[in-house]
């Protein structure tokens, strides 16, 4: 499966990668060599930790590069009155009479506890390009659903700050 990424989150994940590399990288082999210089690599605490800090950058960068490699780039543009990616939807739960404001994201970005949702959650996907005012059926699964009301659509502007450290 493909992870769906707009431009702006491959860009971002670009400059990351490009950091890693040049500072993150540079520091880490020079802290490998502090510690190696140390002495007796047996038991060396610093040496161990360093190395796993330089590997872990290296993971980073490999986890990142194949994300982009593999992703499909979707665009974040939708109609003004329809919900889209990056829009934040306020919406009414019918069975709890409550309502709840959520932005929808890329899965990458998706965290709950935040309310950003994913485009490929049960809610997600089924409010995608229904207007306010729609009562929308969220099929969670064969025999189990709900119905929410979406309130209000508001176009939010993707500003990249949200951190991609949640990768």
């Amino acid at each position: 499966m493909y992870d769906e990424l707009t431009a702006k989150d491959i860009k971002k994940m670009e400059e990351e990668i490009e950091y890693r590399k040049l500072v993150v990288r540079k520091d880490a082999i020079e802290a490998v060599k502090d510690a190696r210089a140390q002495g007796d690599l047996s038991e060396n605490f610093e040496y161990y930790a360093a190395k796993r800090d330089k590997n872990k950058n290296e993971g980073r960068i490999r986890y990142l590069e194949r994300m982009i490699k593999t992703a499909k780039v979707i665009s974040d543009e939708s109609n003004d009155d329809e919900v889209g990616l990056n829009n934040t939807i306020t919406v009414y739960f019918e069975e709890d009479d409550e309502e709840d404001t959520y932005k929808i994201v890329t899965t990458v970005r998706s965290n709950s506890l935040r309310n950003l949702i994913s485009i490929d959650s049960p809610l997600g996907s089924a409010l995608m390009g229904h207007k306010a005012g729609d009562r929308v059926y969220v099929k969670i699964n064969d025999k189990a659903g709900y119905y929410v009301v979406i309130r209000k659509i508001e176009n939010t502007v993707d500003d990249g700050s949200d951190p991609l450290k949640s990768f």
